[in-house]
Parts: C-alpha cells; structure tokens; sequence
C-alpha cells in the first residue's frame, strides 16, 4: 500500500493495465464462444489422415493402388456407417484392410471371428489404435463427404488441403481438359 501511495500515477496506470487485460482477455473469449461452428466431421477428417487412410484409399477416397494394395473405392462404397465402423475397427478379413481397434479378435469377435478363427485371413493390424469416438468420427467423415461424392474435383481437393496445393493442380487441368472436350475444340 505504501509504494502506491508513493507513485499514485504508477499505481492507476498499474491498475488500468490490469482491467485492459481482462476486458481484452473476456472480449476475445467471447468472441470465439459466438464464431461459427466448424464442420462437425473435422475430427474425422483428420483421423482420416492421422491412421493414414490416405495411404490405400487417397486424400479423396476414391481407391487404387497404394500401400496396402488395390483399396476399395469409399466413394462407390455400398456400406452403411456401422458397417464402415466395423471395417475400420476390425479390418476386412483375407484383405489389406487393417484393423484399428485395440483388442479386435483378442478381446472383441470381429465378423463373429476371434483371432484363431480368421487363421490365416487375419487382416494386418494398423499402423495405430483408435479410439472408438475417432472410429466413429472417421465413419461419418466418409459418410459426409466422400461416399457418393462421384470423381474427385479441384474444389474438394482444396477443400481437403485447406490451401490451393500442387496436388491438386492436376484437378485444376482436368476441369479444363473436360471443358474442351465437351465443347469439341480438341477434335
């Protein structure tokens, strides 16, 4: 007390700076409390990534060949959501499709199987565990934005990359090349 009877200037500035930080601190809180609300599937887009899903099925899901063989097409996937929570978490038996639950046919019977009954079609264990919330995440980010979702385009790449990537510079020249052909001018 004595020091800011001694400085009285030092002490209001000392006090104004103090309440500036709260305001500041409680204005910005605000703020983010009322900003829109992102894309619920977020969270499964970067499962999506963090498990590498990518590495089979590729950023737009679309399949081919990759590192774990010729991957299924998830945009022309017929599976329900609990159907590709199930392939995710317990893998596809005699296939390259992992499995990323802890426990699958130890602890939990996938496809109604233990480890001891899928022998020797015991899919390969995940390069990483999922939680159950993340499996399901990654499902619904399949189910939102890649099944159905017919050829990959320019504007979901960007989308998926946030930014505009060279990867996705080869959708940019599709779209032109489709343009042309349509309207006859390369023939």
């Amino acid at each position: 007390m004595m020091i800011f009877n001694r400085f009285p200037v030092a002490a209001g500035l000392l006090v104004s700076v103090v309440a500036l930080n709260f305001t500041i601190g409680t204005a910005a809180y605000g703020q983010s409390a009322q900003a829109p609300a992102s894309d619920p599937t977020n969270a499964g887009k970067a499962v999506f990534s963090k498990a590498n899903c990518m590495g089979c099925h590729k950023w737009h899901g679309n399949g081919g060949g990759g590192y774990g063989g010729d991957a299924l097409s998830l945009r022309r996937t017929e599976l329900t959501r609990d159907q590709i929570i199930e392939a995710v978490g317990c893998g596809r038996p005699g296939t390259g499709m992992p499995f990323f639950m802890r426990g699958a046919y130890d602890e939990v019977k996938c496809h109604g199987m233990n480890r001891q009954d899928a022998g020797a079609q015991m899919p390969p264990e995940g390069g990483t565990f999922l939680r159950p919330k993340d499996i399901e995440a990654v499902a619904d980010y399949v189910i939102a934005h890649i099944k159905g979702a017919g050829e990959p385009t320019y504007a979901e790449c960007v989308a998926f990359f946030s930014n505009t990537s060279r990867v996705c510079d080869v959708y940019k020249t599709q779209k032109s090349d489709d343009a042309t052909a349509s309207t006859g001018k390369n023939q």
